[in-house]
């Protein structure tokens, strides 16, 4: 069975102010084939987002070069729970699309790091609910009336879901997915949330019609060669929890995760079990699907 990609991507995004190397930094891993198709993998860690974006840009315009089909994951939400847009005020379809754009001309972003993305938290806290929620969690510094350091009261928000369809599926043996309005704290998304997705809006304009997102722009459904075949990039979301990377000896906690990561989803091409993954589980109603197809998104994998 023909494989559907050619190298496998991982970005190990972070919401660090300040450049940094090592654990807790920026991590991007992949995993190809030698002249042999023997699988490989590289790992790169870089001080800056602004780097980050450099270097991915760098290994997808090296492999387009080469004809490859590159599956480029991302380990932060690349959508918010359903009716998030609406609560905002966009209207712009799809919602997913119009998140993207409000978030990309909101944030700005650094060179060195610094960023304004409890600033932009705080100001979607008072479009959609004029209180201090749905987004919570800040150091005190950053701390102001629309956004708090610890989390809103139970029912705060009631009717804004907490989390998305995919982080209440059921995950056996690990922890569950935080919620993508947690700005900080210990496995907080939400700033990594705000500072990655104009990374990707970016990294899909220049690239164009030969790039797509999973599964906003090909469908909840499972794939084959003919759907990737067009694409020199799929980008999806991932959640490298989810594989228990255990480090080798001098290897830092992120650099496994990319790496086994990388190295799962290629495996899973090998035995042509990647393509049933971009599906749905069985017996998912047409409600959940259109939801996901068009403003929450999916963990692959999940």
């Amino acid at each position: 069975m023909a494989r559907l990609f050619d190298a496998y991507v991982i970005a190990d995004w972070t919401a660090a102010e300040g450049k940094k190397l090592g654990e807790g930094s920026l991590w991007i891993g992949v995993a190809k084939r030698d002249v042999r198709f023997r699988l490989y993998t590289e790992t790169h860690n870089v001080a800056t987002r602004a780097e980050g974006e450099a270097l991915l840009n760098s290994l997808l315009a090296d492999h387009r070069k080469r004809g490859d089909r590159v599956l480029l994951g991302f380990d932060f939400t690349l959508g918010y729970p359903a009716g998030t847009a609406a609560r905002l005020g966009l209207k712009a379809e799809p919602a997913w699309s119009a998140m993207w754009k409000f978030i990309d001309d909101n944030l700005k972003d650094k060179p060195d790091n610094t960023n304004n993305r409890y600033q932009v938290a705080a100001k979607m806290n008072r479009l959609m609910t004029d209180q201090p929620w749905p987004f919570w969690g800040a150091p005190a510094s950053q701390a102001q009336r629309w956004l708090t350091t610890t989390k809103p009261p139970v029912g705060s928000g009631a009717d804004i879901p907490e989390l998305r369809a995919t982080e209440q599926a059921p995950v056996a043996g690990k922890h569950a997915p935080k919620s993508v309005w947690q700005m900080h704290g210990a496995g907080a998304v939400g700033g990594q949330t705000l500072v990655g997705i104009p990374v990707a809006r970016r990294l899909l304009e220049s690239l164009g019609a030969s790039a797509a997102v999973w599964p906003f722009g090909t469908g909840w459904r499972a794939l084959d060669a003919a759907d990737v075949e067009p694409l020199s990039v799929l980008i999806a979301e991932v959640w490298p929890a989810l594989y228990a990377a255990k480090p080798a000896t001098g290897e830092f906690k992120d650099q496994a995760k990319v790496r086994l990561t990388a190295e799962h989803f290629a495996n899973l091409d090998d035995r042509g079990e990647l393509g049933a993954a971009f599906g749905p589980p069985r017996g998912t109603d047409e409600a959940k699907i259109a939801a996901v197809e068009t403003e929450e998104g999916w963990i692959l994998g999940v």
